[in-house]
């Protein structure tokens, strides 16, 4: 239900933000978009008029904690 909500969801007003450890020089860093009512947006940076994913807020804590946990590493 929630996913249908964010199917149609505007970017046109987020807030990219990109991590304060990436180097100036581009590298593989992506920018999230937390200004978003009910919807985390996620882009990579070396695309910023690609595709972007948009999560909920409880599919992205999720996300952030898995990888927190090192279940990726």
């Amino acid at each position: 239900m929630e996913a249908t909500a964010l199917a149609g969801l505007d970017l046109f007003k987020a807030a990219w933000k990109k991590s304060s450890l990436s180097g100036e020089s581009g590298g593989n860093c992506v920018e999230v978009a937390g200004n978003l009512p009910g919807a985390i947006a996620v882009r990579d940076s070396k695309n910023p008029t690609g595709p972007a994913l948009t999560f909920t807020p409880t599919e992205w804590r999720t996300f952030l904690n898995t990888v927190k946990s090192g279940h990726f590493d």
